[in-house]
């Protein structure tokens, strides 16, 4: 067991504070729930345990405390998502979370070269990632569309499908409802592309025998 105060261990807390306001930077402008001091103590934190679980295994497993900050971090990872409606948020926080973690733990190893790469990789990875999404992937979405017909118009249910499959690329219902006031509510899964979306509102906002609709 080391009992002495080694300038090493410094170092690495220094190269692990960088580290983690270099990931903790991007959220913080972004204005995420797990921010610079978040990421950037998750990255310190990881890097002690790593230290201490070097320093104290003696002649055991180097490994043993540090494993336990997997599993560990995945409880703060877990924290940042949240689920609104048919949306998730924070998976991309959480992913941070878990590589700032990872990232700690190999300086604390002594692995500082290992750390920089993946640290570079995350950056280049975060930083590109929307622009190469939005030059070579079309952007869909996932919409839940709710109308409303009257039951004298319910025969056009079958039209107005028919034309929102010419909007979207898939459309798939999944609820169909009458209430006590002859109305009757039909509730749409819509994968549609960012560039048909105006046309859908267009043609939702001119169909007359849609008596409301929400999306």
């Amino acid at each position: 067991m080391s009992e002495h105060f080694e300038f090493l261990d410094v170092y690495k807390a220094i190269i692990s504070l960088i580290a983690g306001l270099i990931l903790g930077f991007e959220r913080e402008m972004k204005d995420k729930s797990a921010g610079l001091k978040t990421i950037t103590v998750i990255t310190l934190g990881s890097t002690l345990f790593s230290i201490l679980s070097y320093k104290l295994s003696g002649t055991g497993d180097p490994t043993r405390i540090a494993s336990y900050i997997v599993s560990g971090i995945g409880f703060l990872g877990a924290g940042v998502i949240f689920k609104n409606g048919f949306n998730v948020y924070g998976l991309t926080t959480a992913g941070i979370i878990w590589i700032a973690s990872a990232i700690g733990m190999a300086i604390g190893f002594g692995e500082v070269y290992i750390a920089y790469t993946f640290l570079i990789c995350a950056l280049i990875i975060i930083y590109s990632a929307k622009y190469l999404t939005k030059r070579y992937m079309p952007h869909y979405h996932n919409k839940i569309l709710k109308f409303t017909l009257t039951t004298e118009r319910f025969f056009t249910k079958k039209s107005i499908l028919k034309e929102l499959r010419g909007i979207a690329s898939e459309v798939t219902e999944v609820a169909f409802e009458k209430n006590n006031n002859n109305f009757i509510q039909i509730t749409v899964d819509l994968h549609i592309s960012s560039s048909a979306i105006e046309k859908l509102e267009d043609y939702l906002i001119s169909n007359k025998d849609l008596e409301a609709f929400t999306y």
